[in-house]
């Protein structure tokens, strides 16, 4: 009798590790597709794209309502204790409109920085990069660890771009001058025509005044005023 209890309780042991063992690797089983579930929604969740505007307009939003919570009616009463006693009512109305005007001077003033910072530009502009080197199979740019390394790295692109902007200014200045040069000499020839032109005038006018006088000197007085 004794041995068949002691059998009997073995066998029951036995099946109860059994089922324990069960239970433990169905919860490890779960658990793990759980965590495969999580890992997936995560990576679903970072592969979704988001508007960086919304976001922080959720945010601040969020901020907004958790600094309200502080100033709680509660608070409020407590230090207006007397007036409140006499007259809850209005106590209650005027809490109403002191949260009214202090939500709203607080959203006048994130509206006010948001648009002197022009944050609802800039986070645009980053979601714009974000996707335009979403699908860059190009590493991402990392730094050497050499500091001089890095910033030439850094500063060299723009003196490039200011390089290939002064060659080009440098061009259009050069056209111009050629430009002006052209009419410069086109004026020159120009003037030396004009010169060449007078001269040649004043040369043919000496020619008629030497002719004229040779002309007038054959005539001698006799001649003109005989009778």
């Amino acid at each position: 009798m004794e041995e068949a209890s002691v059998s009997a309780h073995n066998e029951a042991a036995e099946e109860n590790e059994n089922i324990s063992t069960e239970k433990l690797s169905a919860g490890e089983v779960s658990s793990d597709t759980s965590k495969q579930d999580a890992a997936g929604k995560s990576m679903e969740d970072t592969r979704t794209p988001y508007n960086r505007v919304k976001l922080f307009e959720k945010v601040m939003q969020k901020s907004l309502n958790k600094f309200i919570e502080h100033a709680s009616f509660k608070g409020f009463a407590s230090m207006f204790r007397p007036l409140y006693k006499k007259n809850p009512q209005m106590i209650e109305r005027i809490h109403n409109q002191f949260i009214e005007e202090l939500r709203k001077a607080i959203q006048e003033d994130i509206a006010k920085l948001t648009e002197e910072g022009m944050l609802d530009f800039k986070l645009n502009e980053m979601d714009k990069l974000e996707n335009a080197v979403k699908d860059d199979p190009e590493p991402a740019w990392r730094p050497s660890g050499v500091p001089e390394q890095d910033f030439c790295s850094f500063v060299m692109p723009f003196y490039q771009k200011q390089e290939a902007y002064m060659k080009l200014e440098l061009k259009k200045i050069q056209a111009e001058n050629a430009a002006l040069a052209e009419k410069v000499q086109a004026g020159r020839e120009s003037i030396a025509q004009t010169e060449l032109r007078i001269s040649t005038t004043v040369e043919d006018w000496k020619a008629s005044e030497a002719e004229f006088e040779k002309v007038a000197s054959s005539f001698g007085p006799a001649d003109v005023f005989e009778v």
